[in-house]
């Protein structure tokens, strides 16, 4: 048993860590070919101060000792207070159950620096540019009234410090952050490859900073540190459809930057962002915005400004602004970087001067393109996803966002021009103004997010689901760029937190995402008001009391539901225990706002979006989809209680579960009083009600069997289609899976027709759609002010090909696969299905295989997790576990706790590769 893949704070040998007591893990791996033990029984953990000291086993900032548990999880760091920029070694022994001691050097080691963890470690100031005059812009028709609004952003500046140091560095860390976008350098050289920097926060609350270790970058004797700063999230076009606001946070853009350069005999020296630094206020990127896009103008290039030898007597002094007072933190979360690079599959002709690239896979970030041409040449790039029945770039649905790069050429020669302040979510580029026919090697895509490792795989028989979700990790991916957002094209990009928590679960199954939703739920708490309402996306560029900022029923709740998921998944009690007090604020105002127990007085009731009754497509029913709002805010009201109520107990704060669980039982109560009637129908009617009731837990059995009943009856009057919403669909997936209807869930899943998954891949998706009917035949789009093609929501089916297909489930009772029940359910047209979760204590795999009436399941079972397989098999079937008879297999210690069902069977296996074959 050998200790793999430590990390602190879910991260790889992280460099800016700000908190005091980081939390380590591990994974364990058979390193004796199966002669050991299954389970973790002790562990010793040590951190020291240098590589050399963890060499020789000496622990001289924290020796755990042997602790007697099997926790490989969260576990705290409780030695010596860690200083600022302290780096930390340190590495693993454990003891299996067999009582098997590894050796230290089966550990590979691994180390954290700290980050700046006082204000007091901060010497640069906040600097920038003076303020700009005003633009002027004259309006010279004043013969009739018309509102201007007056979008602009202005040239990103440049700054720069020149420096000299005696020696090549021993180590040197950059420390930076600013209020707006920054791209920063030293000797000419990108610091690390992180774009978006330092994301979006509220920047009222906090302001994330960056670390790079740039040692390799510095030489001895003269260096520059360069930087471009730009609007961002900061100064830049915030907010959906009209709502729109530029400048919310702030109106000048500032940097501020710390380098600390440490020598070989031990000193240290610091270059810190001041008044000696030198501007150049009108760089070559003359206008950046996220929606907007970037113009580029290369004739105002000035070559080596951010390296030695430049002469910049004509610059001036930066100022220093006094005023900024940001509470500055570590990042926390996995920076945006390019993932990878698409090249186009198509080049089409669009009349003199002007072509359409398609890149053949809608995606996030922005094109790499070669040009070359005489000086003043204009060469502009619209983006969209979609193309017009007659070959033009479809934009309607970008509502504001031009999406729209331009780059004048300086008439030097052919190179590669690329923005670095804005981005598009697109599949087709429009070119225009080339003075020679296009080429398809003259343009790239570079996509890029937030990064976290891939956790998920899945492929089976069918293309149709093997596609499906492709395109549903493509939109995860494309909604990642510093927060979950609902949609990465038109002027919105919120991080909506209704589509967040229905999401979670598939984002959690394919990606890493514990330092990502870490992040989002502090963005979640500094979004929260007073009173405990949550807004209705985080973070909120809004006034208290103005747009979203009202608590909406299955939207606020994510403020619960998202800590809640961190716990099951990766077993994240500090989060919840830092969290607990805002999700108690906010069950308490749902509880003083609804003192009858049903949630009538809300804020911003969404319902279940895009339900059945927003479709627009001939032969589809007009009405009857929408489950109704006061029901629909009546079960939110009821989970989040429970889930507070859980989460008390996990806390140790017995007298608020009691509380909170007496809350959701009269919720439940006053539900089935108010909603459903003696024949058990829901108001409504409707497939959407019974899923959440059944998903939620809200009705006695008998009512759930009348439940599942009506459900079926639905589906059947939609002549076997789906009429929910993003909300209840992947709950109505799963509770049909469960309950006797696989056959129907599958026969959903593998639908070609409108509406349904494989109907938008059918028509070409390459990604999940905002709406089943985003597009129709022979209708054409749908609404363009909200018709994303790039939209996670019902891409929340990602749960159900895991869960279901795959039969990969966390046991919520023991989180972090503490224990994972496999019980995978083959149907549908399925021949087999094979796929895998990579856990935070090892991959987990499943995969079947159908062959007449018998069925084959093979499962892996890291070390240290125990597992349930629960599968379907006719009672006196043959069982084989791992060759053997099940009975047999029991005898040997194979298999344990078997429970025998009419139609399953369940029996424990330990950690290992399993084969069981029935039929």
């Amino acid at each position: 048993m050998r200790p793999r893949k430590l990390r602190c704070e879910y991260l790889v040998d992280p460099i800016c860590i700000d908190v005091p007591a980081p939390r380590l893990c591990w994974i364990l791996e058979d390193g004796t070919g199966g002669k050991a033990g299954s389970f973790q029984a002790a562990y010793r953990v040590i951190v020291s101060s240098s590589m050399e000291r963890l060499a020789t086993g000496d622990g001289d900032l924290w020796d755990s000792g042997k602790v007697d548990s099997p926790e490989t999880t969260n576990v705290a760091y409780a030695g010596k207070v860690l200083q600022s920029r302290q780096q930390c070694f340190w590495k693993v022994k454990t003891w299996d159950d067999a009582g098997n001691e590894s050796r230290w050097e089966d550990c590979e080691p691994a180390s954290w620096i700290m980050g700046l963890l006082h204000a007091s470690d901060w010497h640069a100031t906040w600097i920038g540019t003076p303020a700009r005059e005003p633009r002027k812009i004259m309006v010279t028709d004043t013969t009739k009234p018309a509102p201007v609004e007056i979008i602009a952003s202005d040239p990103s500046p440049m700054l720069r410090k020149a420096f000299t140091i005696p020696g090549k560095p021993a180590r040197a860390m950059l420390y930076s952050t600013a209020l707006g976008e920054y791209e920063i350098t030293i000797n000419g050289k990108r610091a690390g490859e992180d774009l978006l920097q330092p994301e979006w926060t509220d920047y009222t609350k906090r302001v994330q900073y960056q670390v790079h270790d740039v040692t390799n970058l510095l030489r001895e004797g003269d260096n520059v540190i360069g930087a471009m700063l730009a609007d961002g999230w900061y100064m830049g076009l915030l907010g959906p459809g009209d709502a729109v606001r530029q400048r919310f946070y702030g109106t000048e853009r500032r940097l501020l930057a710390q380098l600390v350069i440490e020598t070989a005999d031990g000193k240290s020296m610091e270059i810190v962002s001041d008044g000696s630094w030198k501007v150049n206020e009108n760089g070559p990127v003359q206008a950046s915005d996220h929606f907007r896009g970037e113009d580029y103008d290369a004739r105002l290039e000035q070559p080596g400004w951010d390296a030695p030898g430049f002469d910049a007597s004509k610059w001036n002094p930066a100022i220093v602004d006094e005023k900024v007072k940001a509470n500055l933190v570590a990042q926390k979360n996995e920076p945006v970087r390019v993932f990878t690079t698409l090249k186009p599959v198509a080049l089409h002709d669009r009349g003199p001067g002007t072509w359409i690239f398609d890149l053949g896979q809608n995606m996030v970030g922005w094109c790499e393109v070669k040009l070359g041409g005489e000086a003043g040449q204009k060469v502009t790039l619209r983006h969209g996803e979609m193309l017009e029945l007659d070959g033009s770039l479809h934009v309607d649905n970008l509502r504001l966002a031009a999406a729209t790069d331009t780059f004048i050429l300086d008439g030097t020669g052919e190179r590669w021009f690329h923005p670095r302040f804005t981005f598009h979510g697109f599949r087709f580029v429009e070119v225009s103004g080339l003075k020679a026919p296009a080429t398809a090697e003259m343009l790239v895509g570079k996509a890029f997010s937030s990064n976290p490792p891939m956790t998920g795989s899945f492929e089976c028989s069918h293309p149709g689901l093997n596609k499906l979700w492709n395109n549903i990790l493509w939109t995860q991916r494309d909604n990642m760029a510093s927060i979950p957002t609902d949609c990465p094209q038109r002027n919105e990009r919120m991080g909506w937190m209704g589509d967040a928590q229905v999401f979670a679960q598939t984002a959690i199954y394919n990606m890493d995402m514990a330092a990502f939703f870490t992040k989002f739920t502090a963005d979640m708490r500094d979004g929260q008001k007073p009173e405990g309402m949550y807004p209705d996306f985080a973070p909120h560029p809004f006034p208290p009391g103005s747009f979203a900022s009202s608590f909406g029923p299955g939207w606020g709740d994510c403020g619960v539901i998202i800590p809640w998921r961190m716990y099951t998944s990766y077993g994240d009690k500090r989060l919840l225990a830092e969290h607990y007090e805002s999700m108690k604020a906010y069950i308490e105002l749902v509880m003083e706002e609804n003192g009858n127990y049903l949630w009538d007085h809300w804020g911003s009731n969404y319902g279940d979006w895009l339900n059945g009754d927003t479709l627009k497509a001939k032969g589809y029913p007009a009405k009857g989809g929408e489950m109704p709002k006061d029901a629909y805010a009546t079960s939110f009201f009821a989970l989040s209680a429970g889930l507070v109520s859980r989460i008390a107990r996990v806390l140790g704060k017995n007298d608020d579960a009691a509380r909170y669980g007496e809350v959701r039982n009269r919720v439940i109560a006053a539900f089935n009083d108010a909603y459903v009637d003696k024949a058990g129908k829901i108001k409504g009617d409707t497939q959407a009600g019974y899923a959440i009731a059944l998903g939620f837990g809200l009705l006695s059995a008998e009512r759930q069997a009348l439940a599942v009943q009506h459900l079926m009856a639905s589906i059947m009057k939609y002549k076997g289609r789906l009429s929910t919403g993003f909300i209840s669909t992947p709950h109505m997936m799963l509770e049909l899976s469960a309950r006797g209807h696989l056959d129907q869930a599958y026969a959903l899943v593998e639908n070609e027709e409108f509406p349904g998954w494989l109907y938008t891949i059918r028509n070409g998706a390459t990604t999940i759609w905002e709406r089943w009917d985003g597009f129709v035949a022979g209708r054409g789009f749908q609404d363009k002010g909200m018709n994303s093609f790039c939209h996670y929501s019902i891409g929340a089916v990602g749960e159900w090909l895991y869960r279901v297909v795959l039969g990969i489930n966390f046991d919520e009772d023991r989180p972090a696969m503490e224990h994972v029940v496999i019980a995978p359910r083959p149907g549908g047209s399925l021949a087999w299905a094979s796929g895998s979760y990579d856990s935070i204590r090892g991959k987990i795999s499943s995969s079947w295989k159908r062959d007449g009436a018998r069925t084959t399941y093979r499962v892996g079972i890291p070390l240290n997790v125990h597992a349930t397989l629960d599968l379907v098999v006719a009672r006196g079937a043959d069982i084989l576990v791992d060759g053997q008879p099940l009975d047999k297999a029991v005898k040997a210690g194979i298999a344990s706790n078997v429970q025998a069902m009419d139609d399953r069977v369940a029996f424990h296996v330990l950690p290992g590769t399993h084969e069981v074959v029935t039929g």
